[in-house]
């Protein structure tokens, strides 16, 4: 089954809630590559051994790779962590993570500036592009074991929106818009 991403609506109820619109709006995989988001359905079970895996990190030159589990038990200050997570920010890197067991949310924004809720779960490796605004929280499950992929040593650095003169930021701008073949307003 391929992953599954929707428009979100905008209200401020808990944002570990799916968020559907009413009615539902789904987002197709093909409109997410358009906005530079790749995604891959591998075996979180075999990912120690996983061949596909292996060549996705050859190809895209993923030299390093960490495990991170989150949930209420494992993280302190938990609440404030996922708070954090949920900022909306860019990376100078591309973002990538495989989810091997539990469930969460990247929200990415579109070309129009809406929100798209991606929910990873177990088995979904998903690619965000450096210079996408997104976030990330947990859903009402609370758990989620991911995989961290970097090209060599990691760089964890967020900048919080407006970033609309980083140069990570003007590069996704320029790609999209190439990409579409139309002017893409900036945020």
């Amino acid at each position: 089954m391929a992953i599954e991403a929707w428009f979100m609506d905008e209200n401020s109820e808990d944002q570990r809630l799916p968020h559907h619109k009413n009615p539902p709006e789904f987002v197709s995989v093909d409109h997410l590559a358009e906005i530079g988001v790749l995604y891959w359905k591998l075996n979180p079970k075999e990912y120690e051994n996983d061949e596909e895996l292996k060549k996705i990190r050859e190809n895209r030159g993923y030299s390093y790779m960490d495990l991170l589990d989150l949930s209420p038990e494992k993280v302190e200050s938990y609440e404030q962590k996922l708070k954090n997570f949920y900022t909306e920010h860019i990376h100078a890197d591309e973002e990538i993570r495989y989810c091997l067991e539990g469930s969460g949310y990247f929200d990415v924004r579109d070309k129009e500036d809406r929100w798209i809720r991606i929910w990873i779960k177990a088995g979904d490796l998903i690619i965000l592009p450096a210079g996408i605004y997104h976030r990330f929280t947990l859903d009402t499950g609370n758990y989620v074991k991911l995989m961290r992929l970097f090209v060599g040593e990691p760089v964890w650095t967020a900048h919080n929106r407006p970033q609309e003169d980083h140069p990570a930021r003007r590069e996704y701008i320029k790609s999209v818009t190439e990409r579409a073949g139309v002017p893409l307003a900036a945020h």
